[in-house]
């Protein structure tokens, strides 16, 4: 770009700059002229090589679209092929794996490092794609979804008991094999008074080691000794056959404070976990065990 006012006439009529001797466009703005000066040649050579790349790359691999399709190519590439064989092949990878765990016994897999780590690898990522969304990411659990890192376990912490829940649910009617047990809903069905309710209730705090009234706690004890030993045992200590909790930790599904217990004495709670035998295979079962087992609670 040139601010000179002073121009001169070439021999087509065009201007020339006097300082660079350079010709000028017709293009001016607020008084200066533009420089015709040339591209460089290596962005010239760059450029045609560039439509030369491209004329190239239009022959040889798919490009355009068309009404229903697209042009293919001479070379018949696809990125989609590639993708596809490069995840049978990851897959075939991992069969060779899902078939050792599936050989023996899962309690055996903890002792083959590399086989465990895949199958933990696995685990987890079954983990977050379908059971995260109600146990937590890290499956710490929720008020009524288990806390899968302690070591309290209703049905059982070994991994075969974890991998038949898996396969089985709780509560999951189209399974006929379903982990089933459920708690009466005492006062609903009137079984107890809310008297009787409130009674067992602060037994069951007592069984925690909770401050209480500790004649409505003798009261409760003689009403869960007529109906709830059956399942929660002697002391309320839980029996994992039954599904039911012990009730002398601190670990509590539903809340372990008065309110909580007596909603769920007397309208029960009855939680459901799908099951996912048909939905997911026996392989990924079996790691999902695996990996629910190793984060620290397992029996």
């Amino acid at each position: 770009m040139s601010d000179n006012s002073e121009n001169k006439n070439s021999d087509d009529g065009r201007f020339v700059d006097d300082y660079t001797g350079v010709e000028t466009t017709d293009h001016e703005w607020d008084g200066i002229r533009e420089l015709d000066n040339p591209l460089p040649k290596w962005w010239l050579y760059s450029f045609y090589a560039c439509i030369l790349w491209a004329v190239v790359y239009w022959v040889l691999y798919p490009a355009w679209p068309l009404a229903s399709s697209y042009t293919q190519g001479v070379l018949g590439y696809s990125q989609r092929a590639l993708v596809t064989e490069q995840v049978e092949q990851s897959q075939a990878a991992l069969r060779v794996y899902d078939d050792q765990i599936l050989a023996g016994e899962l309690s055996d897999v903890p002792g083959n490092p590399e086989l465990h780590s895949v199958a933990l690898a696995g685990g987890e990522s079954a983990f977050g794609d379908n059971c995260a969304a109600c146990h937590g990411r890290g499956a710490q659990g929720f008020t009524g979804y288990p806390n899968l890192n302690d070591d309290a376990w209703l049905w059982g912490g070994t991994l075969e008991d974890i991998r038949v829940t898996l396969r089985h649910g709780i509560r999951w009617e189209a399974d006929d094999d379903t982990r089933l047990n459920d708690m009466p809903k005492f006062l609903d069905d009137g079984i107890f008074s809310a008297a009787e309710v409130s009674d067992t209730t602060q037994y069951v705090l007592q069984l925690s080691g909770k401050d209480v009234d500790a004649e409505a706690a003798l009261r409760g004890q003689e009403l869960f000794g007529a109906q709830c030993v059956t399942c929660h045992m002697e002391g309320g200590v839980g029996n994992q056959d039954l599904g039911a909790p012990d009730l002398t930790d601190a670990i509590w599904l539903y809340g372990g404070d008065e309110e909580s217990i007596y909603a769920s004495i007397a309208h029960s709670r009855r939680g459901v976990m799908p099951a996912w035998q048909g939905r997911l295979d026996e392989a990924t079962i079996a790691k999902l065990a695996l990996y629910v087992h190793s984060l620290g609670g397992g029996e």
